[in-house]
């Protein structure tokens, strides 16, 4: 993404950033839909700094030579309204783009590149549209020290997207190195529901004592503890909504104008 140090990259989930006008040999890269979540989900939990994955639809891979250097995985978000406020037809019938990750050894335009190649198949693929969260919300750890800068969607603007505002304003978790617990993965542990394991193992990382069981009667207070002692709340303003119309006989109304700058 973006941001004014240039084009933000990844790797091992610090950022890094390259010039925005360094163009990509395109010779050199191939665009490829993955088969399934394996490599993408390794890929993304490695490099972006959500440490997160969705609900995948589909995967692309970015390839230099046969080696995987970006990550684009469309995804159903959370809520149907995401989409459906948006694009005419069904939920399914548009995509968000969940996650877009690339090493920092991209070029600067790769992001764009890469990108409009997705947007083909998925046009191919019949969708109606696709939309993308930006993240202005700059994050510190406990230390003081920048973990996540933050973005406006440069990227999504130089792909011509269609700013639609803000998305509902929420108060973030942080833990202690910066990373969000999400409201998801607390509810997961409240309940001891499916993927409890991965959302108590991110807290004891932090610090926390492993809780005595797995019951619903243990984890809701030791969770209650821990987020006390480790975490902290920071109200979030929300992210920005772009919007793009794949299919051809969709269309969107004008835009806002682009925001320009993160979060203080």
């Amino acid at each position: 993404m973006y941001s004014p140090l240039g084009n933000q990259r990844w790797r091992q989930g610090r950022a890094a950033y390259r010039p925005p006008e360094e163009p990509i040999p395109t010779a050199d890269y191939d665009v490829a839909l993955l088969p399934d979540d394996t490599a993408a989900k390794a890929f993304v939990l490695e490099h972006h700094y959500s440490g997160s994955y969705p609900a995948a639809r589909w995967r692309f891979g970015l390839c230099r030579r046969g080696v995987l250097q970006g990550v684009a995985v469309f995804s159903h978000p959370c809520h149907d309204r995401v989409l459906t406020g948006v694009f005419p037809g069904r939920a399914t019938d548009s995509v968000e783009l969940g996650r877009f990750v690339l090493l920092d050894e991209v070029p600067g335009n790769g992001e764009t590149w890469f990108l409009g190649r997705c947007f083909h198949y998925l046009r191919r693929e019949g969708l109606a549209g696709v939309v993308a969260f930006a993240d202005p919300c700059r994050r510190l750890n406990r230390q003081g020290v920048p973990v996540f800068g933050g973005h406006v969607g440069g990227i999504y603007q130089a792909h011509n997207g269609a700013y639609l505002g803000r998305g509902t304003p929420r108060t973030l978790t942080l833990l202690p190195d910066g990373g969000v617990l999400s409201d998801r993965a607390q509810q997961k542990v409240r309940s001891a529901d499916r993927g409890v394991c991965y959302a108590v193992a991110l807290l004891v990382r932090q610090g926390a004592e492993p809780p005595r069981s797995a019951e619903p009667r243990e984890l809701a207070p030791w969770l209650r503890l821990w987020k006390a002692r480790l975490c902290r709340r920071v109200r979030h303003q929300g992210n920005h909504k772009y919007a793009w119309a794949v299919g051809r006989r969709v269309r969107l109304p004008p835009g806002l104008a682009y925001p320009k700058q993160v979060d203080p």
